[in-house]
């Protein structure tokens, strides 16, 4: 079982999995984030023979997708030997849903200052497990194994996991994997019932300072909504080692 199902060099076709929270007729749009960041690296790949990984990746969602055929385009922006900007674009029916600028940069050896302040949250076996399907619907929150705890509303810890592949019969990498969770965190933490607030968010952004690895994807996360319709979903992420890097989501506050 996938997500997605490659039908050609740039196209591929969404599975029933995808299904989204807000209306399962749609996509989630976590998969489509993992598929970019998939697409990303195939393009650094076949272009260069270094070792440059992503640093940022910042996207922006321009309006839904059926659970249908979406096409990939991937541009180098701005070309560089040490540091380079790429932007990916998914695309439905001739018309673009997802925009994703990525940062890639040359590593370094920094073991001898390696650290973070951020702070540490249980492992995934010290959580209870959570069903998100008492909240949400859709065939990616189905796919999802949650372990959470709770704090107060708008405020979690919590790991998510699945066991299904990103694209079928294709290996993909631990931060495209990763990349295809990220959207999740949304969803986790509500701070007010979805049957009473809409709040779906229009873009995400997420800065690593490591690359993440294993199945399981912690987040540490607090969403936040002002006063005039804008609120923000932000979080600490982390594989089993650590922190790894930070997640954030604009959203669009909107009472039923």
């Amino acid at each position: 079982m996938a997500y997605f199902k490659r039908t050609g060099e740039s196209t591929f076709q969404a599975t029933d999995h995808v299904g989204g929270a807000w209306d399962p007729e749609f996509q989630h749009i976590a998969p489509a984030f993992g598929l970019l960041a998939h697409a990303v690296e195939l393009d650094r790949d076949r272009r260069r023979g270094d070792d440059l990984v992503i640093g940022r990746l910042s996207y922006d969602i321009l309006g839904t997708i059926p659970i249908d055929v979406v096409d990939i385009t991937v541009r180098v922006v701005r070309p560089g030997r040490t540091i380079e900007l790429v932007e990916a674009a998914l695309a439905h029916d001739g018309r673009d849903a997802v925009l994703l600028r990525a940062w890639l940069m040359r590593p370094g050896d920094t073991a001898g200052i390696e650290g973070s302040a951020f702070p540490a949250i249980p492992p995934p076996d010290a959580m209870p497990v959570w069903d998100p399907l008492t909240v949400w619907q859709g065939g990616f929150i189905a796919s999802t194994d949650v372990r959470r705890i709770e704090s107060t509303p708008g405020r979690a810890a919590y790991w998510v996991r699945t066991p299904l592949a990103l694209i079928h019969g294709e290996d993909v990498s631990p931060l495209a994997s990763a990349a295809g969770l990220f959207d999740a965190a949304n969803g986790m933490a509500v701070r007010v019932s979805p049957n009473d607030v809409a709040f779906p968010n229009l873009d995400l952004t997420a800065h690593l300072f490591t690359q993440p690895r294993g199945e399981w994807i912690g987040f540490d996360t607090t969403v936040s909504f002002g006063p005039t319709g804008l609120g923000l979903t932000s979080s600490v992420v982390y594989d089993i080692r650590g922190p790894v890097g930070t997640v954030s989501q604009i959203l669009t506050v909107r009472p039923n």
